[in-house]
């Protein structure tokens, strides 16, 4: 908690070249896609469009305040804001910071907006008021996030949660997977792209395991681990470890705890990705090409990668400039939401007096 509330100089630092970032990328506002010309003669495309007002609804991290507003304004959408009572002082801050930039820009300061109560009622006022906002994004626990599912009458793009896996896949690089699964989970503890769950096919268990192992045992992290895992494991020196239970696979930590399980392969890696993950991130660390191509097939995630960590999976990290949020949803925006994710298509269609026959 204390550590999403955090702005030190280096996230507002990450803030500012977000900001600087989407300020030099294009303005996809008023492009038109995909035109082609039809046997009657007309002309059919479609035109980015903004959505129009989305609400904000978030909780912790009080940089979401410049991510959202920025991504707003580059968007031409306009945007409501309602942060958690933990930062209320930090969002009234960046708030004011924000609407000085849209006055000095000559644009209205109402396209920033931020609910000042935070009172829940305001939440539920929000999200049932469709003549005034077009789309609510909620970011924040999952308790949140169903609640606002469950009442809103707005549409809703949402993420539940980050149960993010890394597999190390037979054959593979060790030496990288150790390095790269031990990115995955304590480069940092609180976001939603941390590695959660660490598979290992069984051909490279009894190398892979103990490295990593004794890297995670140095920094602390607890290990919940399958009977194989365990017994692995059980050889590393001040290695945390306990049973892991049907529950653990399913588990987003945000902590130093990781559940480890041996695989056969990448069949068995697959399965369980698609049956306990979050559909956010999930990664395979390999040398085959083939497993490589079947993993990014069969994985249903809004993110899937290759040899590199799950912590990439951001919207800055994607050169988005920013993100809103990353959605688990299917349709629309999925993955991080930039700025194509605040827009809609409208179809236009160009003619010379052609008429239907």
């Amino acid at each position: 908690m204390v550590d999403r509330l955090r702005l030190t100089p280096k996230v507002l630092e990450t803030c500012a070249q977000g900001c600087e970032q989407l300020a030099a990328m294009p303005d996809v506002i008023g492009e038109i896609v995909g035109m082609k010309q039809m046997p009657s003669g007309i002309r059919v495309g479609q035109m980015r469009v903004p959505i129009g007002v989305f609400g904000m609804i978030f909780e912790s991290r009080p940089n979401v305040t410049i991510e959202a507003a920025s991504l707003s304004i580059k968007s031409g959408n306009a945007c409501i804001l309602r942060g958690g009572s933990e930062a209320i002082d930090s969002n009234k801050a960046l708030t004011k910071l924000v609407q000085q930039a849209l006055s000095d820009s000559g644009l209205p300061l109402d396209a920033v907006q931020l609910v000042q109560t935070t009172d829940r009622a305001a939440v539920s006022q929000m999200i049932t008021m469709p003549q005034f906002v077009d789309v609510v994004i909620p970011r924040g626990g999952k308790g949140l996030i169903e609640r606002i599912s469950a009442e809103a009458k707005v549409p809703v793009i949402k993420h539940l949660d980050g149960n993010c896996h890394t597999y190390v896949d037979a054959p593979c690089d060790i030496a990288m997977a150790v390095k790269v699964a031990d990115n995955a989970k304590t480069n940092k503890y609180s976001p939603c792209n941390a590695s959660e769950g660490l598979l290992v096919a069984r051909g490279v268990a009894a190398e892979f395991l103990p490295q990593i192992g004794a890297v995670y045992a140095a920094k602390g992290v607890e290990m919940r681990c399958c009977p194989k895992a365990k017994a692995i494991l059980s050889q590393v020196p001040a290695a945390q470890l306990q049973d892991a239970t049907e529950q653990d696979w399913f588990e987003e930590y945000l902590a130093p705890v990781i559940s480890i399980k041996v695989v056969e392969g990448l069949d068995e890696a697959i399965a369980h990705i698609n049956h306990y993950g979050s559909h956010h991130t999930d990664a395979i660390l390999t040398r085959d090409h083939m497993h490589a191509q079947r993993f990014l097939r069969e994985v249903d995630s809004a993110s899937v990668m290759v040899n590199t960590s799950t912590r990439f999976a951001d919207g800055f990290e994607y050169g988005l400039g920013a993100e809103i949020g990353i959605s688990t949803d299917k349709f629309h925006a999925r993955g991080p939401v930039g700025i194509e994710g605040l827009t809609s298509l409208k179809y236009v269609v160009l003619g010379e007096g052609e008429v239907r026959q």
